[in-house]
């Protein structure tokens, strides 16, 4: 008979609930993984999200380089093949996907459960009619696009991210609702291929959550492409099944053509198959409650990733499972803290963002200094043509007995979120300013421009009365 008793089931087999699963698998416990069939194992990243985005941007970078060419002479011929984009992009997944399934997770000795998992009681879950009890259980089952519902969107077959990468056909006209990360990411992915996109976005600014002031940068390089965005503005209705009625704030309307429709307006928890009640666990407003240990009113049930109602991303997801996995070891319990968090929106030129923004250091009453620096003087922006680039830094006011410490921070360039990595490094790590004054970097990489803020914040605050004690100390030790 086979024993149904595990010391840890985790529901939901994406970024979180592997890396739950996997490592508590490694240390030696017996452990149930839940997803409803094999290829949901990877989850949002692999399937729907990071992975085939990425893969498509990819491609997008390709073209956008191949056209920049033409002013050194290159002539080019020929439409781009988005068929052969999304066979790559299929391609990529399945590398991935060699080591992200059922059969390999089984042969590291981890139980598979595949279909609906809910729950049947306060440490039990039930799936295809077998029962499953644990000592602690990992709800990890992630999010889904939020549906769009607007007068004759019936008529309207609209992509969202769960079904963009099996598109089979190059849209003529594009019409992006939303003007989130997702949508910002394959509004110029698709633009790359020749498509005509136009963005519909409800506030004033894209990217929300990021500072408007290198966000309005990353919008002039997209206007610039060709890309056409409708701000203050919403989608109101289908007219027919190739035309959109759109409302602006100012009492204005525009019809818009357009052969596919891409919506990313933000995400939404579908909990109901869960039976949450069966377990003594609470929900609100859509959401599970939680504490600031992931623990749900249920002190055996925790959440991992995008069902916490956190930040949506998967490195969030692996930040709550290395937070779980130390609670369920140690006496010495973590919080969930967000200081230290960083996202990274994969246009060209990337904008990455880390640690405490403006708002939230005023709000907490924390003095610090913010450094600003165009990348115009970079020796490497010239060269690569990326002048228009910038950095905003937030550091802890510093004296001769305290360091300063970097504390949050905002980059657009070209690929910024890897040229930013060693800001979120001292942010995490508490690394003071000094330590990147200090460092020596090859000439000229592009990460130097950190080094550059740095250098000019140093040069003034020297005084007149520190001048005054450097020249007395050249002239006695030199």
């Amino acid at each position: 008979m086979m024993d149904n008793n595990y010391d840890i089931i985790v529901i939901g087999a994406g970024s979180g609930g592997l890396s739950v699963g996997m490592t508590m698998n490694a240390l030696g416990f017996k452990v149930l993984m839940i997803a409803k069939t094999d290829k949901d194992i990877g989850g949002e990243c692999l399937n729907d999200g990071c992975v085939p985005s990425k893969a498509l941007i990819h491609v997008a970078k390709i073209l956008q380089n191949a056209k920049t060419a033409e002013t050194f002479g290159l002539k080019l011929t020929g439409i781009a093949d988005l068929g052969k984009a999304i066979e790559y992009v299929t391609q990529r997944q399945g590398i991935i996907r060699k080591h992200e399934n059922a059969t390999e997770l089984r042969k590291q000795g981890i139980g598979i459960a595949l279909g609906e998992a809910k729950f049947t009681g306060k440490k039990e879950v039930t799936v295809k009619n077998t029962r499953y009890e644990a000592k602690n259980i990992v709800i990890a089952t992630g999010s889904k696009p939020r549906e769009l519902n607007v007068p004759g969107v019936e008529n309207v077959n609209y992509f969202t991210n769960s079904s963009i990468f099996s598109i089979d056909y190059l849209p003529k006209n594009l019409l992006v609702i939303g003007g989130g990360p997702i949508g910002i990411e394959l509004a110029q992915a698709f633009n790359s291929f020749g498509t005509k996109v136009i963005v519909v976005q409800h506030g004033n600014k894209i990217l929300e959550h990021d500072d408007e002031q290198v966000s309005s940068i990353l919008l002039q390089q997209l206007e610039q492409e060709g890309i056409k965005f409708l701000l203050n503005a919403d989608l109101e209705s289908f007219s027919s099944t190739n035309k959109a009625n759109i409302k602006f704030k100012n009492g204005k309307n525009r019809t818009v053509d357009f052969d596919a429709v891409f919506v990313g307006i933000g995400r939404e928890l579908p909990l109901d198959v869960l039976q949450l009640q069966n377990a003594g666990i609470n929900t609100k407003d859509g959401k599970i409650i939680i504490d600031k240990h992931l623990r749900t009113t249920n002190k055996k049930v925790y959440v991992c990733g995008d069902v916490a109602g956190d930040l949506m991303f998967s490195h969030a997801a692996e930040f709550h499972a290395r937070i779980l996995v130390n609670n369920f070891l140690s006496p010495f319990k973590k919080k969930l803290n967000n200081d230290n968090m960083s996202w990274v929106t994969f246009t060209n030129p990337e904008l990455a963002t880390f640690g405490l923004n403006e708002k939230q250091l005023q709000e907490r009453g924390i003095p610090y200094e913010k450094l600003e620096q165009t990348f115009n003087a970079d020796d490497r922006a010239i060269t690569d043509q990326y002048q228009f680039s910038q950095t905003i830094l937030y550091i802890s006011k510093g004296n001769f007995l305290k360091k300063e410490k970097i504390l949050g921070g905002t980059m657009i360039a070209p690929n910024a979120g890897e040229i930013i990595q060693e800001l979120i490094l001292a942010n995490t790590a508490g690394l003071s300013t000094q330590e990147i004054f200090n460092k020596i970097y090859p000439y000229p990489v592009a990460s130097r421009v950190n080094q550059q803020l740095i250098v000019k914040h140093k040069q003034k605050i020297i005084s007149p009365f520190l001048k005054k004690l450097v020249k007395i100390a050249y002239k006695i030790f030199s």
